[in-house]
């Protein structure tokens, strides 16, 4: 069995391959390396270097690999900025997933996981996320996913009572931290622990925004779930459709409970063994003070767990980023 991770040589895409490799199924990665890494992909998997909005390239990989269904990784992922290029977004987020949509029904591959994002939810005023809540997108990259979702769903509808009828799931989920292997590592420059990771390798001082919030601690809390965790779902989804079990349309990757700001900082200086103390500056506009999903759904059908702690995350993040920076 022969899966294509788009965007594999990304963060999430990597684990993804290395997750389906150790599961015993044979993973090809495809990645315009806009902001993946190559070094990212491991020796021996194919790599196919394109974009997914490249319908031929698709086909070619499809066919030449015998592919037997798609983990769609790919996609642009910055909320914040998807508000001041909101075209770019569509056109990688929303024409990405119908190509690759059309290349999968052209070549009979009939299985698709989409890496959907939790942002569908926009700032729901509920205390746990759950999969039936109102979705109320508040960016075009919200946006962007949730169109996705509905592209995959009509999709579905519509080959039903073909030879190939699309089996399909959507994966959300909030902040994927931690390493599962220390060649890889998160190099987003919007995403809070590459950002305190970089300020302390430059000798700065991490900033708090807003700590007025109503939650215990007064910081912002949010799923935070590591990105082995992340990786193993998939599979297991990947696993579920191949089998023809039974599956949901999505599923919240939630860890139910939630972290703090100010809580991951203070594991920061307690793992690195770097002490500081954050600066606290104001809040940042929108930013609602709790946003955490359940994960019961997930934990029923993909074996979905939090197998890692706080400080678990931390040091598998810190030690592959720091090995990164010593190379």
């Amino acid at each position: 069995m022969t899966w294509l991770v788009t965007g594999g040589a990304g963060y999430i895409g990597a684990h993804v391959v290395r997750a389906l490799a150790a599961a015993g199924i044979a993973p090809v990665v495809l990645d315009d390396l806009s902001s993946g890494h190559a070094g990212f992909v491991p020796e021996g998997v194919p790599f196919v270097r394109g974009s997914i909005l490249d319908r031929d390239l698709l086909e070619r990989a499809f066919s030449e690999h015998r592919v037997d269904g798609v983990i769609h990784v790919a996609g642009f992922k910055y909320a914040g900025v998807s508000v001041q290029r909101p075209l770019h977004t569509y056109a990688q987020n929303v024409e990405g997933t119908r190509v690759v949509l059309g290349a999968m029904a052209a070549r009979g591959v009939d299985n698709l996981v989409f890496s959907s994002s939790a942002a569908v939810y926009g700032t729901p005023d509920v205390p746990l996320v759950t999969e039936d809540l109102p979705k109320r997108p508040a960016s075009p990259y919200g946006e962007s996913k949730l169109i996705g979702e509905w592209l995959i769903a009509d999709q579905g509808v519509a080959t039903a009572e073909t030879d190939h009828a699309l089996r399909h799931t959507s994966l959300r989920y909030f902040n994927v931290v931690g390493s599962g292997d220390p060649v890889v590592y998160d190099t987003s420059p919007h995403n809070l622990f590459p950002i305190v990771f970089e300020m302390l390798l430059a000798g700065k001082t991490p900033r708090i925004n807003g700590d007025d919030y109503a939650t215990p601690d007064g910081t912002n809390v949010r799923d935070y779930v590591h990105v082995a965790d992340i990786a193993a779902a998939h599979v297991v989804a990947a696993q579920r459709l191949a089998a023809g079990d039974p599956i949901e349309p999505a599923y919240n990757l939630g860890s139910r409970n939630g972290l703090s700001v100010r809580e991951i900082m203070d594991a920061v200086a307690r793992v690195t063994g770097i002490p500081f103390t954050p600066e606290v500056g104001p809040r940042r506009a929108g930013d609602p003070d709790r946003i955490v999903a359940t994960g019961e759904l997930a934990a029923r059908d993909l074996d979905w767990r939090m197998r890692y702690t706080l400080d678990e995350m931390v040091r598998t993040g810190w030690e592959a980023r720091s090995a990164a920076a010593a190379s």
